[in-house]
């Protein structure tokens, strides 16, 4: 019962944020398609408060035969890197940091975790994460979760809430962690200090 009062009074903050039905054209993904030159892997990008240690954004980077960051209800873009339902494409180290750099801040932090994979699972995840189609408002905490569990990560539970997957996608043998804290403001930030602004899943970013 008190797990349910609390989604429910979650949700008003939750719903702020409405999907993006982007579909770049195929041309623009293969032509911005990036590869890394390093092992098959997965890594969940967790944005987190530094004041209460909630989180507030998920997203699920996969690198296999291409790199993409599947960022469900996300609001970051860029105009080298093409996007189709959710799912971002050309994701080169340049832009990877400008992602980063876009989520921590001075109230954020970016918790980044890592897990080497077979090629196959990769490509796997590739799939799926396009299959999904742009997320609903307010859940990129089930998008992330949902195609964990998909790829056999049992061990963690379909969420709402970013830093509960955070903490289970921790424990399985084999992903490491760091953390990205940035106190400045600058270009790449979405909103400038003392300015309340709606974050990425519709939690409040106050930087």
């Amino acid at each position: 019962m008190l797990r349910r009062l609390l989604m429910i009074l979650a949700l008003p903050l939750l719903a702020a944020c409405a999907a993006d039905n982007i579909y770049d054209p195929m041309e623009e993904v293969q032509r911005r398609a990036f590869a890394a030159d390093d092992a098959p892997k997965l890594t969940l990008m967790t944005a987190i408060s530094n004041r209460s240690g909630a989180g507030g954004h998920s997203a699920l980077m996969v690198s296999g035969s291409q790199r993409v960051i599947f960022d469900p209800a996300g609001t970051w873009h860029h105009p080298t890197v093409p996007e189709r339902g959710d799912v971002l494409f050309g994701i080169t180290p340049t832009m990877l940091d400008f992602y980063i750099d876009y989520h921590a801040r001075p109230t954020y932090h970016m918790v980044i975790q890592d897990i080497i994979v077979s090629p196959e699972m990769a490509e796997r995840a590739l799939s799926l994460v396009q299959a999904h189609g742009p997320a609903s408002k307010a859940t990129c905490g089930q998008s992330v979760s949902g195609i964990l569990r998909e790829l056999g990560f049992s061990s963690v539970r379909r969420a709402w809430f970013p830093e509960r997957i955070m903490r289970d996608f921790g424990k399985v043998p084999g992903v490491t962690e760091r953390k990205v804290f940035d106190d400045t403001v600058d270009e790449h930030s979405p909103s400038r200090p003392g300015v309340a602004r709606v974050a990425d899943d519709g939690l409040v970013f106050d930087s």
